[in-house]
């Protein structure tokens, strides 16, 4: 079974880890959701510009480091960047918390929104008209976006081909996986024909997708333990992506620094230093981590990152908005 076939006014581009996938939507107003990670940035604009010409509007459908990274640089070209209000009002006040960046440890330039989007909102986009779907959950202000005329629904991270977004108990509380699964009800309510997903490929089978989906997040919701080990795989496996590895005698105390592991073993009743021991030997013997020349890397297809690309400041030191 292959995927519906999409409008000839979007182009469609899946790319690997550590970016998001790339959605462009031509027209009088040339719209690209989504900016993929700072490394890549240049590629990002690149690729843009030779699909649609000067890029008018990036909507971002949440600010984790994959799906904004490109913004800034954008934005310096005369782009304007749109985002769901919860994140929009952070980044207006330049809140530490800006992205997760410090929190995660993934850099993200400095950007500024300039378009605050809420549930219900309808956005000329390229030449047709989209409608903002507040769906929290994976961050507080994950956003979707629906077509209703070709049906396409744009989902950022709330689910992909084979998985869903991990949740963070730790920031955004016990009741966050509860959250993801009542936005991922709502998505499967509008009963799209096309799921255009941040990350892998484009589903062949959109109700499918969405009823595993729903599977998977319930389990999230039966078991917070389980939801916490999820996060933590996905969030180390992106810093070794991102930094082409890390040499194994600096992995555990590179993790005991991270605020997101000491929150995880918290929720976990654990030792950061327990956890940290114990996220990594089970990542390498499940295979999704790998030695290699004296250095751990993420087992999972990535786009190598130049270290000198990861020198952004953390929001906490981004100059003020104007």
């Amino acid at each position: 079974m292959s995927p519906q076939p999409l409008p000839p006014w979007l182009t469609w581009w899946q790319r690997p880890f550590p970016d998001a996938n790339m959605l462009l939507l031509h027209g009088r107003r040339p719209t690209l959701v989504d900016s993929g990670f700072v490394g890549h940035a240049e590629e990002t604009a690149a690729w843009a510009r030779a699909h649609a010409g000067d890029i008018a509007l990036v909507v971002n459908t949440h600010w984790h480091s994959d799906h904004v990274g490109g913004n800034a640089l954008l934005q310096a070209r005369g782009a304007a960047v749109a985002a769901g209000a919860p994140e929009a009002e952070a980044i207006a006040r330049r809140d530490p918390g800006c992205c997760a960046a410090e929190y995660l440890d993934q850099p993200v330039a400095p950007y500024t929104v300039d378009l605050s989007l809420d549930d219900g909102q309808v956005l000329r986009l390229g030449d047709a008209d989209w409608e903002v779907v507040r769906t929290p959950g994976h961050t507080p202000g994950h956003l979707a976006l629906w077509q209703p005329e070709e049906r396409l629904l744009v989902v950022g991270d709330a689910l992909s081909d084979y998985d869903v977004g991990w949740v963070n108990l730790a920031l955004d509380g016990p009741q966050a996986a509860a959250t993801a699964l009542a936005s991922l009800k709502r998505m499967a309510d509008l009963g799209p024909r096309v799921l255009l997903p941040s990350h892998g490929p484009l589903p062949a089978d959109p109700g499918a997708a969405l009823a595993a989906a729903l599977r998977r997040a319930q389990r999230l919701v039966d078991d917070p333990e389980g939801a916490v080990w999820y996060g933590a795989r996905r969030i180390l496996a992106f810093a070794l992506m991102i930094r082409g590895g890390i040499p194994t005698a600096e992995v555990e105390p590179y993790l005991h620094a991270r605020a997101w592991l000491v929150d995880a073993a918290r929720l976990l009743g654990l030792a950061p230093e327990a956890l940290a021991a114990e996220l990594t030997g089970t990542m390498l013997r499940s295979g999704a981590l790998a030695l290699r020349d004296g250095r751990l890397h993420a087992a999972a297809d990535h786009t190598p990152v130049v270290p000198e690309s990861l020198r952004v400041p953390y929001p906490r030191t981004w100059p003020t908005a104007s």
